[in-house]
């Protein structure tokens, strides 16, 4: 049996005519950068996440990048995030010359432990980046509680979170700005590159919609040095379509996470295995399934060997990255993502999957464990 961590094409094959019809529309206008799709998308977006304003960008990374910018974060200032994390939530803070500082994660949801916030937070601390990792949100109250105290934004990265919801709200409405990405194997994914900023703050909002085309509100006239970072047309088409079967799609990857913890304690696993954890009030939209798993790499190999996707998210942790060394943390720093590092695998997850599929994936994990 082949499983793949993920299948677009099964998601494809289900919308077809629709995505191409919404291409063949864009072609026909030849209107590709910015513009009405683009325009309707933001409105569709904001409405969905419950914001009053969205802004589309060229990538998650670059939502992450322009909302700091948005901020003016800049040399001497300081951003406190996790280091178990993808490489974007950290490298726009020092590409404007600012300088991260890591607090550890939990080990029961992946994300930042609030516990240590205040012992983070300096004089030069201008914003904190709470990373909803792998589909679920952070602990927004005791964050946001803490960054008003001090005076301090919040940017949610919220780029693996389309969806997911805290008591109720939204991802992209829990702190200042909300950074999303539309990377092709999010949740909800475009054909390339996309990203879009979420805010209740109009003053923000304008700051970010000029800073996306070279810092200019009119044409060629330029208030700031901003960057080039337009969401295309023809992904703001196909992606209205998907927006239409999002909660469908996110339903179908709760659905299968159920579906392994009763096939993981069917199979006696859980001893072998910690399975992911919802935090109650939280709505996980499961953008990845991350276990701990024991002999973690050679589970991945013996996996791979029966035809079954897996994924390291992630193998280093950003305090260890060599391009980060200059910030001085050593090994043993943050003991919780240093341990997610070298223990998570991620399993496939996505809506199409047949039960067949999960229970051969458990099945596998089974054999691999009984013989070992």
């Amino acid at each position: 049996m082949q499983v793949p961590l993920l299948d677009l094409k099964a998601q494809f094959r289900d919308i077809r005519r629709e995505v191409m019809a919404a291409i063949e529309a864009v072609c026909d206008e030849q209107g590709f950068v910015l513009g009405p799709r683009v325009v309707e998308l933001e409105k569709a977006l904001a409405a969905y996440v419950g914001a009053k304003h969205a802004v589309g960008c060229a990538s998650g990374s670059d939502a992450l990048l322009l909302s700091l910018m948005a901020l003016g974060v800049g040399p001497g200032d300081e951003v406190i995030t996790v280091p178990f994390t993808f490489f974007a939530t950290v490298s726009p803070i020092t590409r404007l010359g600012a300088k991260p500082v890591f607090v550890d994660i939990r080990p029961d949801t992946f994300n930042l432990d609030p516990a240590q916030l205040d012992q983070a937070i300096t004089p030069r601390t201008k914003a904190i980046i709470p990373v909803h990792l792998f589909g679920q949100c952070a602990e927004m109250e005791t964050i946001n509680q803490a960054a008003k105290r001090k005076g301090i934004m919040v940017i949610e990265d919220a780029c693996q979170a389309i969806g997911a919801a805290r008591n109720g709200a939204r991802a992209g409405v829990l702190g200042d700005s909300g950074c999303f990405s539309f990377f092709p194997s999010k949740n909800l994914g475009g054909f390339g590159d996309g990203g879009l900023i979420t805010t209740n703050d109009a003053t923000l909002r304008e700051a970010l919609a000029m800073l996306r085309v070279h810092g200019s509100k009119v044409r060629y006239i330029h208030d700031e040095v901003g960057i080039n970072s337009r969401l295309d047309a023809l992904q703001a088409a196909i992606l209205l379509v998907k927006l239409k079967h999002l909660d469908r799609w996110t339903e179908g990857r709760r659905r299968n996470a159920t579906r392994y913890e009763r096939l993981f304690a069917e199979a006696k696993l859980l001893e072998r295995a910690t399975l992911p954890q919802t935090e109650p009030g939280n709505y996980h939209v499961f953008n990845q399934y991350t276990i701990y798993a024991q002999k973690r790499d050679e589970l991945k190999a013996y996996l791979k060997d029966k035809n079954v996707g897996t994924e390291i998210y992630y193998p280093v942790p950003m305090h260890l990255q060599t391009c980060f060394k200059d910030l001085g943390y050593r090994k043993g720093a943050f003991p919780v993502s240093e341990r997610a590092s070298e223990t998570v695998l991620s399993l496939p997850i996505y809506a199409e999957l047949a039960d067949e599929q999960l229970a051969y994936v458990v099945d596998c994990i089974k054999e691999f464990y009984s013989r070992h």
